[in-house]
C-alpha cells in the first residue's frame, strides 16, 4: 500500500481491541488512522474531516453499523467515501442487506493481514479513480460554463438554446422590429492622433456603458463596426414595447455620452438613427458565429443616422407612430435618402411629462 501513504482512514468499532489491531496494521503501511468507538462518533468525525475509507463494524452501542452506512450514503457530502464493513457476523442476510447500503466490501473477523492489505488497497484504488472522475468532471463543467458564458456574449440566449438543442439553420422573420444605428462623430478624425491604447480604453468605456443599457431594456446588441454600434428591439423575441425600449435606449445613450470627459479637445456627440418595420434575422458562419440582421428596415436605420444631425436622434415616420403618445416629437420633415427616396424624419426629444 506504498501508493497510498497519507491516506486517512477511520476505524469504527466498540471493541478497543479490535480498533487497535486494525490501526496498527494500517499504520505500519503510513496510512493515516483515526479511531472512533461508536457510530455516532464516526458521524461527527466524519463531518469535522475527510476521509478516504471507513472500516466498520456492524454491531455496536448507540449507533450500529446499518444506521452509518444509511447516513453515510443519503449524506451529500460523505456518499463518495468508500465503506468496508468488518464485522463478525457470517450469514447472508447481514452480507446482503450492508451491500444494497451502498457498502464497498464485507469482510469477516477475525481478519487476515494479507486480506486485509488486498481489500483496502482496492478500496484506496477505487477512491482514488473516483476523486479523478470528479475533478475532471468538475473541470469539464467548468468549461462548458465558460464556453456558454462566451457563447452568450456573442448570441442572444434564446439563440444559444437553440444551436445546443441541434437546431439546423437559424433564419426567422420579423414582422415587427425596430433597429438603431449609433455613431461616434468625428470619431475617425479624433482616433488618428490618440495612441492605441487611448482609444481601444475610451471606445471600451463606451460601449461597455452601452451594453449595459441595452441589458437593462431588453433589448438585443446586433454588433458593433468601428465606432458604430447596432441594436434591435423585438428580437429574438417579439414584443409590443420596441420602439418604446428602443426609445428609451436612444435617450439614456445621449445621458451617457454627455456626462464623458472630452477626447483632447473635443465633446463626444453621437448621432442615432432609429427605424421600425419588418427584418430577418439569424446566424451566419459556422466557427465564427454571428447573428445578424437584413431587410429593408436595417438599411433605412442606417440611413436614419448617417443623414442625421450630431446630438441628435432621429426617427423615421414609421417609428415616430408608436412613440407620438409618450414621447417627445420634433419634425424635421421629408429628406432625400440615398436608394430611399424621400423619407420623412423626425428628432426624438425626450419623454413627454406624464400628468
Amino acid at each position: 500500500m506504498a501508493n497510498f501513504a497519507g491516506a486517512k482512514v477511520l476505524v469504527v468499532d466498540d471493541v478497543a481491541d479490535n480498533r487497535d489491531l486494525l490501526a496498527r496494521r494500517l499504520r505500519r503501511h503510513h496510512l493515516v488512522v483515526v479511531e472512533a468507538d461508536h457510530g455516532r462518533r464516526a458521524i461527527e468525525q466524519m463531518e469535522l474531516q475527510s476521509f478516504d475509507l471507513v472500516l466498520l463494524d456492524i454491531m455496536m452501542p448507540e449507533m450500529n453499523g446499518y444506521e452509518v452506512l444509511a447516513y453515510l450514503k443519503s449524506h451529500p457530502n460523505l456518499h463518495r467515501v468508500p465503506v468496508v464493513v468488518i464485522s463478525a457476523l457470517h450469514d447472508l442476510a447481514s452480507i446482503v442487506r450492508c451491500v444494497e447500503l451502498g457498502a464497498e466490501d464485507y469482510l469477516f473477523k477475525p481478519i487476515s493481514p494479507v486480506l486485509l492489505e488486498a481489500r483496502v488497497s482496492a478500496c484506496l484504488e477505487k477512491k482514488r479513480l473516483r476523486d479523478q472522475e470528479q475533478t475532471f468532471l468538475l473541470a469539464l463543467q467548468d468549461e462548458q460554463a465558460r464556453s456558454d458564458r462566451l457563447l452568450h456574449n456573442i448570441l442572444p440566449a434564446s439563440i444559444v438554446d437553440r444551436l445546443k438543442r441541434g437546431s439546423g439553420r437559424i433564419a426567422d422573420s420579423f414582422p415587427r422590429a425596430t433597429v438603431l444605428f449609433a455613431d461616434i462623430v468625428g470619431f475617425s478624425e479624433l482616433s488618428a492622433g490618440m495612441p492605441p491604447e487611448e482609444l481601444v480604453t475610451l471606445l471600451s468605456e463606451v460601449f461597455s456603458a452601452f451594453d449595459g443599457l441595452v441589458e437593462r431594456h431588453g433589448l438585443e446588441k446586433i454588433k458593433t463596426i468601428g465606432d458604430a454600434y447596432m441594436v434591435v428591439g423585438g428580437v429574438p423575441l417579439p414584443s409590443p414595447d420596441d420602439a418604446a425600449a428602443i426609445a428609451e435606449l436612444a435617450l439614456d445613450m445621449q445621458e451617457v455620452i454627455a456626462h464623458l470627459p472630452a477626447a483632447g479637445s473635443c465633446a463626444l456627440k453621437l448621432r442615432i438613427g432609429v427605424h421600425s418595420g419588418p427584418v430577418v434575422a439569424g446566424v451566419i458562419g459556422t466557427k465564427k458565429f454571428s447573428y445578424d440582421l437584413w431587410g429593408d428596415t436595417v438599411n433605412l436605420a442606417s440611413r436614419m443616422e448617417s443623414h442625421g444631425v450630431p446630438g441628435r436622434i432621429q426617427v423615421t415616420e414609421a417609428t415616430g407612430k408608436r412613440l407620438a403618445a409618450r414621447y417627445a416629437l420634433e419634425e424635421r420633415g421629408p429628406i432625400q435618402v440615398k436608394g430611399q427616396g424621400t423619407v420623412y424624419t423626425y428628432f426624438l426629444n425626450g419623454r413627454i411629462a406624464s400628468r
